[in-house]
């Protein structure tokens, strides 16, 4: 009789507890510093693709890398996208319009601060708390920070996939491959020891089926 009685109040709380949301929550960063931003038209291809891909109730923010980019007021374009078909496909035009004038509007940065910008990521979505997080990184993945700020800070990436796209070789790079890789090996280090799965994607062909 105590084993029913438990088995069945296992059960209440089983079918009390709250759905596991199915949502799907995207944060993109795009490098904007010295010639990358000569690739940005890559990123908004990348982003166009997210944007089909995404549904109702799912969430979206592109935001710019540069010399500070742990800010909201580097996020360029956010969305969480609305029940009724109509009104979704309202707010990708919206979402869209925005990401083409920041597009054409985009400075070069002097500087690429990618932590403040991952660090900035996992704060939004953690705040809009969807099933899947998914953080996108169009970078060369190379770091230089302004002076005076510090960015040796611990992630909290559990549950978050971190995926670099287009990670171009820096002319460096072609004299010594070792930097190139390198710069890879330490960024997969740093997702990972935070608790995140790391994915390099160059080929944007390889999108297809990312989300």
């Amino acid at each position: 009789m105590k084993s029913l009685t438990l088995a069945f109040f296992s059960l209440i709380l089983t079918s009390c507890a709250p759905p596991q949301s199915s949502s799907a929550g995207v944060y993109m960063l795009v490098d904007t510093s010295g010639t990358y931003r000569e690739e940005i038209q890559k990123a908004q291809q990348i982003i166009r693709y997210t944007l089909s891909r995404l549904d109702a109730a799912d969430t979206f923010a592109v935001a710019r890398v540069d010399t500070g980019s742990f800010s909201e007021k580097d996020i360029v374009a956010k969305m969480t996208f609305e029940d009724r078909p109509s009104t979704v496909n309202r707010q990708k035009r919206l979402f869209a319009e925005q990401v083409e004038a920041f597009v054409n509007e985009a400075q070069s940065s002097a500087y690429t601060d990618i932590t403040g910008g991952l660090l900035q990521a996992v704060e939004y979505l953690n705040e809009k708390e969807p099933g899947v997080k998914t953080v996108l990184i169009f970078s060369d993945l190379k770091e230089d920070l302004q002076d005076g700020y510090i960015r040796d800070i611990e992630f909290d990436l559990e549950g978050f996939d971190v995926i670099a796209l287009n990670v171009t070789k820096l002319r460096s790079d072609n004299v010594d491959p070792r930097e190139y890789l390198t710069r890879l090996a330490e960024w997969q280090t740093k997702v990972e020891k935070s608790g995140g799965r790391w994915r390099v994607i160059n080929d944007l062909d390889g999108l297809e089926g990312l989300l």
